[in-house]
C-alpha cells in the first residue's frame, strides 16, 4: 500500500469516528446531560457545545467565530500542503501519520462550524435534543457552528485549602475540559512530533569543534561530509577514507652556482 494511500485512510477512519459520535450525541442527548461510561464516576460522556476552540476553550462574540474558522481553513490549507511535501521527503512514516492525525482533527472540528448549523436545530438554549434537517432550518449560518464536545474526565476534584496563594479556598477540577475525537487525534499527534520527530526539525548536525564541514561536488552534490583538522580534506579523486596524505617535504639542496664552505 502507497504511503499517501495510508495517510488517506488515517484521515478518513479519525473523521467518520468523530463524526459518527458527535451525530449520534448531538440527536440522542439534550444539552449538558451525562452518561457515565462503564459506571465510572471519573469518565463520563458530558454533551456540551462551544464555539471556541479545542477543549472548551472559548472566543467570543461572532466576529470571533468566524474569524476562528478563517483560521482552521487556513491551517488546514498549510496542512495539506504540508503534508504532500512530506509525502515527497519520503520522511519517516510516524510523521507522516502525526500531521495527517492534526489534519484530520482540524478537518473534523470545521465541518462543526461549517455545517452543524445549518443542519441541526439548536439544543444549545432549546433544552430539547437536536434534529437532523429541521423544517425551519438550522440554527445558525456557515461558519457559525458550534463544535459538539462529549468526552469528560473529572478523574480527581476538591477545594484548594485556605492557605494556597492565589487559589485558596476555591474549587479544582482535573481534567476540566471536555473534548471530542478531533480534539485527541490534533493532541495525539502533536504530542508524538515533540516526543519522537523532533530531530526532523532540528536540521542538519553542525560540526564540533575540531571539525570542518565540507560540501561535496560532482556526483555526490548534496552530500556533505566532515573532515578532521590535520588529517587533511576530502580527496576529490576519492581517496581512501575521503583524506589526502600530506606530501612530506623533502630536505633542500644547494643550487648551482652555491659552493661548499
Amino acid at each position: 500500500m502507497k504511503r499517501s494511500t495510508k495517510v488517506l485512510l488515517i484521515i478518513l477512519v479519525v473523521l467518520i469516528i468523530d463524526q459518527t459520535i458527535k451525530f449520534l450525541v448531538k440527536t440522542n442527548m439534550y444539552f449538558g446531560q451525562e452518561i457515565k461510561m462503564l459506571g465510572l464516576d471519573w469518565a463520563r460522556i458530558h454533551f456540551t457545545e462551544n464555539p471556541g476552540m479545542a477543549f472548551g476553550v472559548e472566543i467570543g462574540g461572532q466576529y470571533g467565530k468566524l474569524a476562528l474558522s478563517l483560521f482552521r481553513i487556513l491551517a488546514v490549507g498549510f496542512l495539506v500542503y504540508y503534508l504532500r511535501y512530506l509525502l515527497r521527503l519520503r520522511v519517516p512514516m510516524g510523521l507522516l501519520v502525526s500531521f495527517a492525525l492534526i489534519l484530520a482533527g482540524a478537518i473534523g472540528n470545521i465541518i462543526d462550524s461549517a455545517f452543524y448549523g445549518l443542519i441541526f436545530s439548536d439544543s444549545y438554549h432549546s433544552g430539547a435534543i437536536a434534529s437532523l434537517f429541521p423544517a425551519d432550518g438550522g440554527y445558525a449560518g456557515f461558519l457559525h457552528g458550534r463544535v459538539v464536545d462529549m468526552f469528560h474526565f473529572p478523574i480527581m476534584a476538591g477545594t484548594f485549602p485556605d492557605w494556597v496563594p492565589v487559589w485558596g479556598g476555591e474549587d479544582y477540577m482535573f481534567f476540566r475540559p471536555v473534548f471530542n475525537i478531533a480534539d485527541t487525534s490534533i493532541t495525539i499527534g502533536v504530542l508524538y512530533i515533540l516526543l519522537f520527530q523532533r530531530s526532523f526539525f532540528s536540521g542538519p548536525r553542525k560540526p564540533q569543534e575540531g571539525e570542518v564541514e565540507v560540501a561535496a561536488e560532482g556526483p555526490a552534490a548534496g552530500i556533505r561530509e566532515t573532515a578532521i583538522d590535520g588529517l587533511g580534506e576530502p580527496h576529490p579523486n576519492g581517496a581512501e577514507n575521503g583524506l589526502d596524505i600530506p606530501e612530506q617535504e623533502l630536505p633542500e639542496t644547494e643550487t648551482e652556482g652555491e659552493t661548499k664552505e
